[in-house]
């Protein structure tokens, strides 16, 4: 299948997907961006794929910064969009748009810890566990219906740096098994039901 990732940042999700792609069935066939200095595009452009920024900063409203999104997008005629550590969040007419059709991953599990800085709200909440999601996107924040999660032990001796670490090596696990499910047909949204092989998860 084709795929369009976005991307705000570093791009670690990305390079994981880019990995596994001939494995998991993944044509990456661009990479975008709304921060124009993110390594993710260089990593994307050392991998012979097309790259686009976008950068948020040069519009007045989400609204006309997701139709923009959006004709670059169609242009490649997607069959998934994945969102690996895009920071902007996507208006209802966009998420309606492209319905069961976008992935993210968010590093907490949901639905506890949603938005920002989530390693060091795990930390100050004293949890015994983290982890990481990945979701279809809809157009509540981080609230689509969950595919899959990944647990780890938050330690004594853990602060919010070696949380990101441990999370981010089941980032790079899960995302590209879940594309999988998706690129292989088994992975489905039906209304707010995620299907897995045709059975709700």
């Amino acid at each position: 299948m084709n795929g369009v990732v976005l991307i705000s940042g570093n791009g670690s999700n990305l390079q994981s997907l880019i990995n596994k792609s001939n494995s998991i069935d993944l044509n990456i066939s661009c990479v975008i961006s709304n921060v124009p200095s993110a390594f993710g595009l260089e990593r994307s452009t050392r991998s012979g794929i097309d790259t686009h920024t976008l950068n948020h900063k040069d519009y007045t409203s989400r609204h006309t910064f997701d139709n923009n999104l959006s004709e670059i997008i169609n242009k490649y005629n997607p069959d998934i969009i994945i969102l690996a550590g895009f920071m902007r969040i996507l208006t209802e007419e966009f998420t309606k748009k492209y319905f069961g059709k976008i992935l993210n991953i968010h590093p907490s599990l949901l639905p506890k810890f949603q938005g920002l800085d989530t390693h060091q709200r795990v930390i100050e909440a004293k949890e015994k566990k983290h982890g990481v999601s990945v979701h279809f996107v809809t157009e509540h924040l981080d609230g689509g219906p969950i595919i899959a999660q990944r647990v780890i032990d938050v330690l004594p001796s853990d602060d919010a740096e070696s949380l990101a670490k441990k999370v981010l090596i089941e980032e790079h696990k899960i995302y590209p098994e879940v594309v999988q499910w998706y690129t292989s047909g088994r992975l489905k949204l039906d209304n707010d039901i995620v299907l897995l092989d045709n059975k709700p998860i």
